[in-house]
Formats: C-alpha cells, sequence, structure tokens
C-alpha cells in the first residue's frame, strides 16, 4: 500500500504552493478538492470487493497527518470524508453499505458533513416510508462542494435522532459558504438549510448509532482520531516551517556569542523539547491508530469491553495530540523571533487551527473517562462524543 504515501506526499507539495495564502481568504478549495478527487484517495478506505483499495484506517489517518503538514483544512475535508462514508458501514443495512461503497469507489464522490447531534435545528417528518426535513445545521464540514451530504434530525413526534444520507444538491438544499472561525478556515465548516427536503426509505440510516450496538457506537473514536492525527499533523508542519526559518530568517540574540540563531544553544534546547514531544504525541496517536484498525475488523463482533478500551486509548491520543500540538504551535515563534510574527508568513495559522478544533471536543470530559476507567474499570459510555 505503500504507492498511497506517494500520491498523497505529491499532493502535499502542490497544497504547499498556496496554503498560506488560501487560509487567509477562507472559502472553498475546490480546485485542491478536484486533485483529491483525481489522485483516487477517496476510496482508499472502501474494501476492493466494493472497488475500493482496501485500505485501513491507519492508511487514512497516515495520509491526515501528511496533508495537516501543509493544510489543515484539507486534511480535515479529508479525514471527514471516511468519517460519513462510514455511516452506512456502522448504521446501515448491508444493501446501504455495498451501495454508498460501490458508487463512491465508481463515481469518487466526496462526502460531506450536517450531522451534528447536538444541534437540533432540524426537524424531521414521517410521510409513509419517506421523511421530509426542515430547519439547519451548525458546524457542517465539507459541505460546500460535497457530492453526498450525511445530515441528521429530530422526529417531529418522538423526538428521536435519525441520520441520513442525500446528494448534496437535492432539491431544497442551500449550503452557506459561511463558516468565519479563527482556524480550519477552508473547511466549509458553516451552515446548511434544508426547505421541505425529501429523503426516500433507502436513505435513512436504521440504526443510529447510540445505544443500538457495540460496533455502531464507534464514530467518537473514529471523529476522535482524524483530530488527533489533525492535531499531530499540524505539530510537525508548523516545527518544520520554524526549523526552516531558524535556519535562513532568524537572528541569534545579540548577546548570546553566537552568529547564527541555529548554533545557539537555548535554541536547540527549545528544538529538543519540542521535537520530543512532538515524537511521544505521535507514538500515542500511531497506536491509538493500530487499535482502531483492530476494533474495525471486528466489525459486529466486537465486544463493549474491547470498544471501550479503544474509546480510552483514543481520548488519550487526541487530548496528548491537542496538547502537544497547541504548545508546539504557540511556541515555535520563541526558537524564530519576532520577526516570524509578520503577516506575510502566516505562521500562527498553525496555532489558530489545533485552537479551533481543540475546543469542539473539550479534553477536560476525555480526561474524566480516562481515570474512570483506570481507577474503577469503568468503560466511558457509548455517546456522541464518547
Amino acid at each position: 500500500m505503500s504507492h498511497y504515501i506517494e500520491r498523497a506526499a505529491a499532493l502535499a507539495e502542490r497544497f504547499r504552493t498556496d496554503a498560506a495564502e488560501r487560509d487567509k481568504l477562507g472559502g472553498t478549495p475546490k480546485r485542491q478538492r478536484d486533485w483529491i478527487r483525481e489522485s483516487g484517495l477517496l476510496k482508499l478506505l472502501i474494501p476492493t470487493d466494493y472497488g475500493g483499495e482496501g485500505g485501513t484506517w491507519s492508511d487514512v489517518l497516515h495520509v491526515v497527518r501528511i496533508w495537516a503538514e501543509v493544510d489543515p483544512s484539507l486534511a480535515h475535508l479529508y479525514g471527514y470524508h471516511f468519517l460519513c462514508l462510514a455511516a452506512p458501514h456502522l448504521a446501515g443495512t448491508e444493501r446501504q453499505k455495498t451501495y454508498y461503497y460501490t458508487e463512491t469507489a465508481r463515481n469518487n464522490w466526496f462526502w460531506g458533513n450536517s450531522s451534528n447531534p447536538l444541534d437540533r435545528g432540524i426537524i424531521g417528518r414521517r410521510e409513509g416510508g419517506r421523511v421530509i426535513v426542515n430547519g439547519q445545521k451548525s458546524f457542517s464540514s465539507g459541505s460546500p462542494d460535497a457530492d453526498i451530504l450525511v445530515i441528521s434530525w429530530h422526529d417531529a413526534e418522538t423526538g428521536e435522532y435519525f441520520e441520513g444520507i442525500i446528494p448534496a444538491g437535492r432539491a431544497g438544499v442551500q449550503v452557506l459558504d459561511d463558516w468565519d472561525a479563527i482556524g480550519q478556515r477552508q473547511t466549509g465548516s458553516g451552515t446548511v438549510r434544508f426547505e421541505q427536503v425529501e429523503l426516500h426509505p433507502e436513505e435513512i440510516l436504521v440504526t443510529p448509532y447510540i445505544g443500538h450496538d457495540v460496533f455502531a457506537s464507534l464514530t467518537p473514536q473514529l471523529s476522535q482520531s482524524i483530530l488527533a492525527n489533525i492535531f499531530i499533523g499540524t505539530a510537525a508542519g508548523a516545527l518544520a516551517d520554524a526549523r526552516e526559518y531558524t535556519r535562513t530568517h532568524a537572528r541569534a540574540w545579540h548577546t548570546s556569542g553566537y552568529e547564527k540563531a541555529s548554533e545557539e544553544p537555548s535554541i536547540l534546547r527549545q528544538y529538543g523539547k519540542l521535537w520530543t514531544a512532538y515524537q511521544a504525541a505521535l507514538s500515542l496517536v500511531e497506536k491509538a491508530a493500530l487499535q482502531l484498525d483492530q476494533a474495525w475488523r471486528k466489525d459486529r463482533e466486537l465486544t463493549a469491553d474491547e470498544r471501550g478500551e479503544l474509546a480510552v486509548l483514543v481520548a488519550a491520543a487526541n487530548v496528548q495530540a491537542g496538547t502537544t500540538a497547541l504548545g508546539v504551535t504557540s511556541r515555535i515563534f520563541e526558537v524564530m523571533g519576532a520577526r516570524a510574527t509578520a503577516s506575510k508568513y502566516n505562521f500562527d495559522r498553525y496555532w489558530r487551527n489545533v485552537r479551533t478544533h481543540t475546543l469542539h471536543n473539550p479534553a477536560e470530559f476525555k480526561l474524566r473517562n480516562i481515570g474512570g476507567w483506570y481507577v474503577n474499570g469503568r468503560n466511558p459510555e457509548p455517546g456522541y462524543y464518547s
């Protein structure tokens, strides 16, 4: 499977040419998304039986890290493509899984998200076998330029939570490219509006994942794994840019006795600490990815204890990667110097991207789950974020 790494690395170099400028612009990276479509990497996780490449989650997450080094927004879009694509596998019928895997592989569909379980802004009404939804969703990552959307709603009568899959161009769907956060500025994580949007019976997922079976409750582990790899990839990119700047632009402090910043002992010591912290977090992230592979292979045979152990390890990796990335992306300025804060470099985008994402799923509550498991042997209770 090494060929996927080569393709991902080649695309990363193409992304790099204008990543800093595109971050300032925001909006939808249409051209780059089309490059991803053309690469075939959108079918990396799809089993070969359905026309895909037969890769693993650790393969997908490796690509996420490679791209996060140069463009965390595109890494986010790519990771969330697979988070959404996994929905019919986790919560659908065998027929739905087969259809969506096969058609995605055939058509290079790019999946987007408009399924935020904490946002009750969409209401669905049953009309026979179909559902009509109205309202709007926030945090709809990847919705602009998506081919397929995973959406969620609450039933008008029962209040139950449901998910479904629709073409992004369905009548009544309005994707607003209105994302305006300080970070992840090209993820299109804004609003989608729905006006009398129809879902056919075959588009409705029959097993909303929470509380139905163990395997179907893996969605939080997938999303937290994707984010952990975005965090640690971003840290790697920040370190690499800082190293290049230190070698070529930074000045040693005038009383240090050194001519080059790249030879000044205090700067080298700081780089040593940053790189060590990065490597430690990376090791935990990679370990969690391999355990996710094992859980995914078990499919419906996954046990509650196995899911619990995975949830704890993924949560730990997410917390450590986020904490490390926040530290690295902030402290790189200490080894580059004051001139590195010039807006033309846009080095602050690394910190802004990590800061934006780490707030969406707070570390505090993951740490409580980890502590409860370690001290009391209590598996994290499956939920939308745990």
